[in-house]
């Protein structure tokens, strides 16, 4: 689990209603899952999380049996009736967080079969082989990605005087011409969009390769 605070900042709910997934609101940024508790007198409570775009950052909406209850900016830890919390937090490229955790553990949370989470998740279900290469060819272009950065961004501050006296002089094995910078920081943007929609995050992978 990555490292991460959750300020006390939850509002209470104004009780609106769910409103479904739209097709087109795939480009607006919002994002949809559900969650279902069993109830101890018998019964299934459902509980959806809805993310959207905010006027100043992503805020996360807590729906129990489609009426909102709760509300709270990103990252945010929602404490749910039955027990345990909703813990949801975003990454550069999209969520990477949105999990159910309890005493005895975490589940990630199911998303709307329509948001892009659900339909990269089905892509998964239907064509597990091909979803693997998409997965492993994103994993590869964030690690060189990350590697080229890292490369081409520890010159500029290993030639420091007080640094260079004391390690000497170091110069890149790598300079990119401008437009290939460019490409890579397009290809690494979508691949770190493509685990993001697996919920997946890596530090190194995600951190450093975006």
């Amino acid at each position: 689990m990555p490292r991460i605070r959750f300020p006390r900042r939850v509002k209470p709910g104004d009780g609106r209603a769910l409103e479904r997934f739209r097709w087109w609101q795939l480009f607006t940024g919002r994002h949809l899952f559900y969650l279902d508790i069993n109830r101890s007198g018998g019964g299934v409570t459902r509980y959806a999380l809805d993310v959207r775009n905010g006027e100043d950052d992503r805020v996360a909406h807590l729906y129990r049996d489609r009426l909102q209850i709760a509300k709270s900016a990103l990252p945010a830890r929602l404490s749910l009736e039955e027990g345990g919390v909703i813990e949801v937090a975003q990454g550069a490229a999209g969520l990477k967080r949105v999990h159910y955790v309890t005493a005895t553990g975490e589940s990630l949370l199911v998303p709307d079969p329509v948001s892009p989470v659900g339909r990269r998740m089905n892509f998964a279900r239907t064509h597990p082989i091909a979803s693997g290469w998409v997965g492993a060819v994103s994993a590869i272009l964030l690690l060189v990605g990350a590697g080229l950065n890292i490369l081409q961004g520890i010159e500029p501050v290993l030639q420091i005087p007080p640094i260079m006296d004391a390690f000497g002089r170091f110069e890149s094995p790598i300079h990119l011409p401008i437009w290939l910078n460019v490409t890579l920081g397009i290809v690494a943007a979508l691949a770190a969009t493509e685990r993001a929609l697996r919920i997946r995050y890596n530090w190194l992978l995600d951190g450093l390769g975006t």
